[in-house]
């Protein structure tokens, strides 16, 4: 049985309804709310059609329909007008994000994730970029007193990774200075993975007489190495679920809770592929996950990913509006990223 225009239409109004009210739209609604030009039987029978073709679903024997994941499929594939933002709404995410330009990537990604989930008032997950992938872009010293340097390591991604290492005797100004030369002439451009033996071997013999400022760095540099073999995760609005009656029920509502907990699901659930990437229901494989949506995108630099931005919430949400929330994010976040970068 194909699907024509006029399902289509009554399709549309039972998703725009629902997404509304969330209760189940029955014929005589949609025949008084919408202008369908036929009759609320007539109506009846096409939601009937609808429900065996797989587009909606029928919760209870008396009640109306809702759509399925197969429905919101649809209306989000063919039918969807993404939503205009309101100059507010713009300024809002502009100024949110140009405020973080000082920060720390970690830092950004932190408040990038609250600004989302107040926007959208879903739960928004956030992959921190992996650091062993990473390019050095500048490792300095800075002496704190004549027993103390501080170490800073930047990567090319905004990650900053800071320790104190304690000397035996004061370094002067000159010999700091050539230290910080010998490191970036070795290590700017090398992944973490990349500085290996051979590397540690010739800075050894070029830093003879420093070994403990080597040293510390080194191990620096493995604590970096060791924390970044599974990347942080950052999640904001977790009781942002609540807003939406699904979970008023408290057994849906301690699923849905005991799954944004679970690190690996999470993880599975906001990979993506380039640009955003909409999974509705059963399309997000996990069991656990089949009566929610997640909507997921990139940030990158450059051409290069760095990690993934999520939101999740249930199957019935403001598509549009949130699609729309989060291009606008994406795009300002990674505008900022590749400004940064450059600098």
């Amino acid at each position: 049985m194909a699907i024509d225009d006029r399902k289509i239409r009554i399709l549309q109004a039972i998703i725009n309804d629902y997404v509304k009210t969330a209760e189940p739209v029955g014929s005589r609604t949609l025949s008084k709310k919408y202008d369908l030009g036929i009759s609320s039987a007539t109506i009846r029978n096409e939601m009937a059609d609808l429900e065996e073709m797989g587009y909606l679903e029928q919760p209870h024997a008396s009640a109306g329909r809702v759509p399925s994941s197969k429905g919101y499929r649809l209306y989000v594939d063919k039918l969807m007008e993404y939503k205009t933002l309101s100059t507010e709404e713009e300024l809002m995410i502009k100024k949110y994000i140009i405020d973080m330009a000082l920060f720390e990537v970690d830092k950004v990604l932190k408040q990038t994730s609250t600004l989302l989930s107040e926007l959208t008032r879903l739960t928004c997950v956030v992959k921190a970029p992996s650091v062993k992938k990473s390019y050095m872009k500048s490792a300095q010293l800075v002496k704190i007193d004549d027993f103390n340097v501080l170490c800073i390591i930047v990567t090319d991604n905004g990650v900053v990774k800071n320790g104190l290492l304690r000397v035996s005797r004061s370094l002067s100004p000159e010999v700091l200075n050539k230290i910080n030369n010998i490191l970036n002439e070795r290590l700017v451009n090398l992944t973490i993975e990349e500085i290996n033996l051979e590397v540690i071997n010739r800075l050894t013999l070029e830093l003879k007489g420093f070994d403990e400022i080597l040293n510390g760095m080194l191990s620096l540099l493995y604590e970096t190495l060791k924390s970044s073999n599974s990347s942080e995760v950052f999640m904001e609005g977790t009781t942002n679920i609540f807003n939406y009656s699904e979970y008023n029920d408290i057994e849906r509502a301690k699923e849905i809770l005991e799954l944004l907990y679970n690190k690996e699901y999470v993880n599975e659930l906001i990979t993506t592929d380039k640009g955003i990437s909409i999974k509705i229901g059963d399309e997000n494989f996990l069991p656990q996950a089949k009566d929610c949506s997640v909507i997921t995108a990139e940030y990158t630099l450059g051409e290069r990913p760095l990690g993934t931005i999520g939101l999740i919430g249930p199957r019935r949400i403001d598509y549009s509006k949130v699609i729309s929330i989060m291009a606008e994010v994406m795009k300002e976040l990674n505008t900022l990223f590749n400004k940064q970068s450059l600098k």
